[in-house]
């Protein structure tokens, strides 16, 4: 019987019953003492590399199952020994529909008709950007970048994907370009789209030197995590560009922070994931991870996969 513990009972109950896993409730965040016996801790949805601190308690412990897609933080608090899974696929649909409706309310003057409409006021937008011709930049082809392409295609947009290393081409894209492709290819696009796992060498990727490679005009999406990009050059770039970030750095947004009032920003609040599709695919994951435990089988999605689960 592998003992797994979760978070939340929504979650437990979400998931049901798997045969040879014992449920139990324990929040890494809270200040309860843990089972002992936990096998499998299944983080918190937020907060998870502040949280797990804690699981350096349990002896037993063999596999952190995250619940999300990002593991930045994560691995330099788990114990060593530990293995570790992220919830790959389970955020693809929720944060490629995120992003293409961002990049839409962003080209047509969606938040300027929403602010004039608060005042009651019917203010033309005039000639606005089409989505449909954009030449479009997805940098970081994982699987949420994969899903964000596959629905901007049916736009009628010219579609290049960029990740950590160049390698063929699928039904989407042609050709997959390495990330030191990047200076060149940035001036030849209208929407560049960041969706990049947070990690040393992707920290301030989206720096003044990236944007200023930017055309005038163009429209950045950062979907990622807020310290892809530095801040401060967002700021000095909004107005020349225009900006939609569900992240930023810090998070959340200060009251006040300049960003909130840059010419041409959209921002939403790090709402990528959170969508009436989250629980039913986290639950699904969840139940195929534990019964392949179950089973003696190695977890799918390792993000630390050099210690025995």
């Amino acid at each position: 019987m592998v003992v797994v513990s979760f978070p939340d009972p929504v979650l437990r109950d979400a998931v049901g019953e798997v045969p040879g896993v014992e449920a139990v409730l324990w929040d890494p965040a809270g200040d309860e003492t843990p089972d002992g016996r936990i096998e499998v801790v299944v983080a918190p949805y937020l907060g998870a590399a502040s949280a797990l601190g804690s699981v350096a308690q349990l002896p037993d412990l063999r596999l952190v199952q995250l619940q999300s897609a990002g593991f930045d933080g994560v691995l330099e608090v788990v114990p060593e020994q530990v293995a570790v899974a992220n919830a790959a696929g389970v955020y693809d649909a929720a944060t490629a529909e995120l992003t293409v409706g961002m990049v839409l309310a962003s080209l047509r003057g969606i938040p300027d008709a929403v602010r004039s409409g608060d005042e009651a006021r019917w203010v033309p937008l005039g000639t606005r950007t089409s989505l449909a011709d954009r030449r479009v930049l997805v940098v970081g082809y994982g699987s949420v970048g994969r899903a964000i392409a596959v629905r901007l295609s049916t736009f009628e947009v010219s579609l290049t994907a960029v990740a950590s290393r160049a390698r063929a081409g699928d039904e989407i894209v042609d050709t997959v370009h390495g990330i030191d492709e990047l200076e060149r290819l940035l001036p030849e696009h209208d929407v560049v789209i960041v969706i990049v796992p947070l990690n040393d060498a992707t920290h301030h990727l989206v720096d003044d030197a990236f944007l200023s490679t930017m055309p005038d005009g163009a429209l950045l999406v950062n979907v990622a995590r807020g310290p892809v990009a530095d801040t401060d050059a967002l700021v000095a770039h909004a107005g020349r560009l225009s900006l939609a970030l569900d992240v930023t750095d810090p998070e959340p947004l200060p009251d006040g922070h300049p960003l909130w009032t840059a010419p041409g920003v959209l921002i939403t609040p790090h709402a990528g994931g959170n969508t009436t599709a989250l629980l039913p695919r986290m639950s699904a994951l969840l139940r195929d991870q534990l019964t392949r435990l179950a089973a003696g089988d190695a977890p799918h999605h390792l993000v630390r996969d050099d210690v025995k689960t």
